[in-house]
């Protein structure tokens, strides 16, 4: 049996209520660069119309995407359905599935500033992971949207390198 290796992340897909705004947002605010300006996609047979059928299913009929990437080269696909909702609870952390996104900011106050001056919120005050023996620190904020955002102050292997808290 051949021993696995450690697949590199490539992007990650959001859903909005705007898409415009939310390209504003991420390109202000995180500085994330567009790769694919805003377009629309709709139910066809095209090569795109039949792989997002797979996907979703028949009848979704059209949405918005736009491209976007990080700094560290990890894309961001930004959806706008046309029937989208809102979760009464954009938290509901006990429940399987991804609940939030993370990235690395050493200025983590000054962004989280930022986000909420751009209409997201912070949801915690910043905490330190290993308070008067490392400077790694955290906080949970989210996006004008609701995804949440958890911003470190450094790496995630350096965070987490001790093994334990």
């Amino acid at each position: 049996m051949n021993q696995p290796y450690p697949r590199s992340f490539s992007h990650i897909g959001l859903s909005v209520p705007n898409l415009d705004e939310a390209v504003k947002f991420y390109k202000e605010v995180l500085g994330w660069y567009v790769i694919m300006e805003p377009s629309e996609i709709v139910e066809d047979d095209s090569a795109i119309g039949q792989m997002c059928t797979d996907v979703f299913g028949s009848g979704w009929g059209k949405f918005r995407i736009a491209h976007l990437a990080t700094g560290d080269k990890i894309g961001v696909e930004i959806f706008e359905f046309l029937q989208n909702e809102t979760p009464e609870n954009n938290f509901e952390f006990w429940k399987t599935g991804i609940f939030h996104f993370c990235v690395q900011d050493p200025d983590i106050e000054g962004l989280a500033e930022k986000i909420v001056a751009h209409g997201g919120k912070q949801r915690m005050p910043i905490r330190e992971y290993y308070p008067n023996e490392k400077p790694y620190k955290m906080v949970y904020c989210e996006d004008p949207f609701g995804n949440l955002i958890e911003i470190y102050t450094h790496s995630y292997e350096l965070t987490y390198s001790d093994g334990a808290y």
